[in-house]
C-alpha cells in the first residue's frame, strides 16, 4: 500500500507519499509548494481569496503528485493558519469544490497527539517517559507520555509567526525590550504545562517542525543533507545564544545565518524565544532534533487502524464538526 499525507501549514504545501511496509511508512518522495499564508494573512483575519485560489491550486498540483507515484488519495489537513481563520468554512469547501480533496482542519490537541506517535516509534521505547515540543506557524504543542500516545498534551497559541506578527512587524532588528516583551509573554501562557512536564520527569525530550530543525542547524546540529539518520540535538544554551545573534539583525539579514531559510528569517526569533524559553521553563539542557512528526503519525494511524480512521476525520470536516480526539486516535487502544 502507497500512501500520501498533504499538509496546508502557514508557509507551504507540503506531499509525502510512502510505501506502508511491515508497519513503518518508508518515504518515497516529498514534494512542496510554498503559499506563504504567514505574510499574506494576519492572525485571526480571514483568508483573502486570491490566497485561497493559490491554495487549492496547490492541493491540486499535490494530488496530481501523489496519482503519479500511485499513492492513495492524500490524506489532507491544514494546521494553525486555517483552523483559526473566521473564513475556514469558506477555505475547506473552496478547497473540496475545485480539488475534490477533502481538506480538514485538526484540533492542536489532536496534531500533538498524532506527533507525538511519529516521535515516539522513531525515537524507540528506549527514551523512555518522552516530551515533546513542536512549534508551528500559529500554535506551540507540548506533550507528555510514557506509552505510544501521551498522557498529556497542550496547545497555544505561540507560534512563530503569530508572535512574529504580533512582537516583531519590521523589518529592522526589534528593540530589546519587544523580545523581553516576547519572552514575558511566553512565560505567562507556557507555566502550567511546562510545570506539568516537568513534574511527570521526562528521561527523554525531542523537538520537531522546520522551526526547530534550522534553530539546531543554526547551532551546529548536522545538515539535511546528511540524512535522517545522523543524532541532531539542540542544546538550551546554543539557542539561548542563538536568540541574541537573531535579535541583533535585521529580518532581511538572518538567513545568512546558517540554517535560516529566506522564508523563515523573519520568525526564527520568535521561534527561537519560545523554544529557549519553554525548555528552561520545563528544565531540559538538551532536546533531540526529530525528523518524524505530524505526517508520520497520521500514516501510523492510516497503517494499523485503516483507511476508515481517515475517512472519519473527513467526514466530520466536511460537516464542519471537529474531530474529536479520543473515539477518533484512542479508541483502537481500549482507553
Amino acid at each position: 500500500m502507497r500512501l500520501s499525507v498533504l499538509d496546508v501549514g502557514s508557509n507551504a504545501v507540503r506531499l509525502v507519499v510512502a510505501d506502508a511496509r511491515d508497519g513503518v511508512p518508508l518515504p518515497v518522495h516529498t514534494a512542496k509548494w510554498r503559499i506563504r499564508l504567514s505574510q499574506r494573512v494576519e492572525p485571526g483575519e480571514p483568508i483573502p481569496d486570491d490566497a485561497i485560489a493559490r491554495l487549492a491550486d496547490a492541493v491540486a498540483a499535490a494530488t496530481r503528485t501523489a496519482t503519479r507515484w500511485g499513492a492513495t488519495a492524500p490524506s489532507a489537513f491544514a494546521t494553525a493558519m486555517v483552523r483559526n481563520a473566521p473564513n475556514r468554512v469558506d477555505v475547506l469547501r473552496t478547497v473540496r469544490s475545485r480539488t475534490g480533496v477533502a481538506l480538514c482542519t485538526l484540533p492542536g490537541e489532536v496534531e500533538a497527539e498524532l506527533t507525538f506517535l511519529g516521535a515516539r516509534r522513531w525515537m524507540g521505547w528506549r527514551c523512555g517517559p518522552l516530551a515533546l515540543l513542536d512549534i508551528g506557524g500559529g500554535s506551540f504543542e507540548v506533550a507528555f507520555g510514557r506509552g505510544r500516545l501521551p498522557d498529556f498534551v497542550a496547545s497555544l497559541p505561540l507560534g512563530a509567526g503569530r508572535l512574529t506578527h504580533e512582537y516583531f512587524p519590521g523589518a529592522e532588528a526589534p528593540a530589546p525590550d519587544r523580545v523581553r516583551e516576547l519572552r514575558r509573554k511566553v512565560r505567562h501562557q507556557l507555566r502550567d504545562a511546562a510545570a506539568r512536564v516537568r513534574w511527570e520527569g521526562p528521561r527523554t525530550a525531542v523537538a520537531t517542525s522546520r522551526t526547530f530543525q534550522q534553530l539546531g542547524r543554526l547551532c551546529g546540529a548536522a545538515p539535511g543533507r546528511q540524512g535522517p539518520f545522523v543524532e541532531r540535538t539542540l542544546d538550551r544554551r546554543d539557542l539561548g545564544g542563538a536568540v541574541d545573534r537573531l535579535a541583533a539583525l535585521p529580518a532581511a539579514e538572518r538567513s545568512a545565518l546558517p540554517g535560516v531559510s529566506a522564508p523563515r528569517a523573519a520568525q526564527s526569533l520568535a521561534g527561537a524565544v519560545v523554544g529557549h524559553t519553554a525548555m528552561k521553563l520545563i528544565g531540559l539542557k538538551r532536546v533531540t532534533l526529530c525528523p518524524w512528526a505530524i505526517r508520520e503519525g497520521i500514516m501510523l494511524r492510516q497503517i494499523e487502524d485503516g483507511p476508515s480512521w481517515w475517512a472519519e476525520v473527513a467526514r466530520r470536516a466536511e460537516e464542519d464538526a471537529p474531530p474529536e480526539p479520543v473515539p477518533l486516535l484512542l479508541a483502537a487502544h481500549g482507553r
